[in-house]
């Protein structure tokens, strides 16, 4: 079976510099970029940050850098010279959040003082918590003069009896203050801090600029549809089956905005670019394509996709992808890229997707005869609970679908005709222009009740 992590893989090359529980923790996430090929280093103190990264740089190691926090980025831009993309993981407040939460059980929420992070961030949590701030001493702005005037700055505080705790954003300085026995927590990056970093980084890399409409060809083979072919009484419902699947793999593709080709028999193929598809399947990790056919269906895809400098070599590895899907048994997708080495398996089913199975399956037909395919309807479904709301004008669905503001209008008049929505009113824009109609989606009132 193919692997997905081999030694050969040749991707983005990117720079990882941080304490080591933290590029543990970045390292955990790049499980999830496929296109970063990881160069790690692991710094105990904040002060070796700029050589390790002179040293990826003047190697010519690495593409783009990603620093674990703003001290180490600070400290290395001040000293380096880059002529490639240089980032770091922020201090958001979902991080402040957790670090609050801790030091309330540990300590209770006393008089504190607090580096790295800004005093705003810091009463905003407060406010938002409904607790009053106290007193809170910061540091320097939110500058890192050194780690020892940080330290000085913290213990000096904490010794006069001015604050009883201490909130940091510098590890090596918690290590310190631990050792002190001064009650201290370490402010970190969560997860998806990390993530959006790595999407930053990755959308900044000259590879990733200039593959961005690069030709990517799909295979997609349905699985042992003869025996469920075999169970339709007649020939007439196997040829409204195969219909059925030509619409649901035309919508999906639709949804790459590229074109679909029947290649006979059980197989199709698409064609679509490269950054649309990298867009779709979240940075290749999932194609909740083969989850939908399983549901309604009853079958199962085998899906090959191919990377090339060509569209004849990126049909090859498509071919070459598909044959490893079906050799592991199908119901699987497969990348194989311009240096054959393999990405996969991907996800079937989407990492934001909603569960359609809660909504009224005779709903989800009349949608889908609407045009409103699964994947439109996960992505409105989700929307739709996360904000609240159900009116929306044909610019805002053009955003939530991903597609023009041209193709929403021809969905909403499917849509109108089948009674799915209905037009509630005006909005007067700025400019001088028409009004915008403002539709309410009807189908979906249930779920903001």
């Amino acid at each position: 079976m193919p692997e997905s992590n081999n030694e050969e893989t040749k991707g983005i090359a990117i720079g990882i510099i941080g304490p080591e529980v933290l590029v543990e923790k970045m390292n955990h996430c790049l499980k999830g970029f496929p296109s970063f090929d990881a160069v790690s280093r692991v710094y105990r103190h904040e002060e070796e940050a700029p050589d390790l990264a002179r040293e990826l740089v003047e190697q010519g190691q690495v593409e783009v850098l990603l620093f674990s926090g703003p001290v180490p980025y600070r400290l290395t831009v001040e000293n380096v010279n880059f002529k490639i993309p240089v980032h770091y993981v922020p201090l958001t407040g979902s991080g402040l959040f957790r670090a609050l939460f801790r030091m309330e059980k540990r300590y209770g929420l006393q008089n504190m003082s607090i580096d790295t992070l800004s005093k705003q961030i810091v009463e905003r949590a407060y406010k938002e918590l409904g607790e009053t701030s106290g007193i809170l001493e910061y540091s320097n702005g939110a500058e890192f003069v050194s780690k020892q005037s940080v330290l000085t700055f913290h213990e000096e505080l904490y010794r006069s009896g001015h604050t009883q705790a201490v909130l940091t954003g510098i590890g090596s300085v918690a290590d310190e203050l631990t050792e002190l026995g001064i009650p201290n927590e370490w402010v970190q990056p969560t997860e998806q801090d990390i993530i959006v970093s790595l999407e930053r980084s990755l959308l900044s890399t000259e590879t990733r600029r200039s593959k961005e409409s690069q030709i990517v060809v799909g295979f997609i083979h349905v699985d042992d549809f003869e025996r469920i072919a075999n169970k339709r009484s007649s020939e007439h419902e196997v040829q409204r089956l195969k219909l059925d699947i030509h619409r649901m793999l035309l919508g999906y593709v639709e949804s790459l905005d590229g074109h679909l080709t029947h290649m006979g028999g059980n197989e199709y193929l698409f064609i679509t670019t490269r950054g649309i598809f990298e867009r779709e399947t979240y940075g290749y990790k999932s194609i909740p394509l083969a989850r939908i056919v399983e549901k309604y269906y009853g079958l199962s895809l085998s899906i090959g996709i191919g990377f090339g400098r060509s569209a004849n070599e990126a049909g090859t590895h498509a071919r070459l992808a598909l044959r490893n899907s079906k050799e592991t048994g199908g119901d699987i997708c497969f990348i194989v890229r311009e240096d054959k080495s393999v990405i996969g398996p991907l996800e079937m089913t989407h990492p934001h997707e909603y569960d359609l199975s809660l909504i009224d399956a005779n709903l989800l037909k009349r949608a889908e005869e609407a045009g409103l395919t699964s994947g439109y309807m996960s992505k409105l479904v989700a929307h739709v609970t996360r904000f609240g709301k159900t009116d929306y004008t044909a610019q805002d669905l053009a955003s939530v679908l991903g597609v023009t503001v041209r193709s929403t209008h021809r969905f909403l008049l499917a849509w109108l005709d089948c009674g799915l929505i209905e037009i509630i009113g005006e909005e007067k824009g700025k400019s001088k222009g028409r009004p915008k109609q403002i539709y309410r989606l009807s189908f979906l009132n249930e779920l903001v009740r």
